[in-house]
């Protein structure tokens, strides 16, 4: 049985970038070690990129670097820096969303799982990670 979802409201420190996402308000998040998540101390939970919304204008407030395969889209406000969510090479039809991003109030528990991203292929064969942007029948 699937977990009951709740809407999560979230996004950027200075509020130019905001989101809402249907997701569980208990989360499995990712703490990946590759170069780049490593560096921002990244922790995320993804979601089917169906279940996430943009708000109002924050596309425009809205940069993407990419670097290796450029499959992953790291998206970060172009005022504040922060990376509220991203588009993962795990899942590229996801979107990764930071859990310390989520406004307070409707994560109710975290559950934190290692991604070694510096060995990503086999991380991503072990893991599992894949799966967490497909709908949940």
């Amino acid at each position: 049985m699937e977990a009951e979802k709740v809407v999560h409201t979230g996004g950027c420190h200075c509020k130019s970038v905001r989101w809402r996402v249907l997701a569980p308000s208990s989360v499995e998040v990712w703490d990946c070690n590759c170069s780049n998540c490593y560096m921002r101390a990244n922790v995320h939970f993804i979601v089917p990129a169906g279940k996430f919304e943009l708000l109002g204008n924050s596309a425009e407030f809205l940069t993407t670097y990419t670097f290796g395969s450029h499959t992953a889209k790291h998206t970060f406000c172009k005022v504040c820096g922060i990376t509220s969510f991203y588009y993962p090479r795990s899942n590229p039809d996801g979107v990764a969303v930071s859990f310390r991003c989520v406004d307070s109030g409707t994560l109710t528990h975290v559950e934190i799982k290692h991604f070694d991203g510096k060995n990503w292929e086999r991380s991503y064969n072990e893991s599992g990670i894949s799966s967490r942007s497909k709908e949940q029948k």
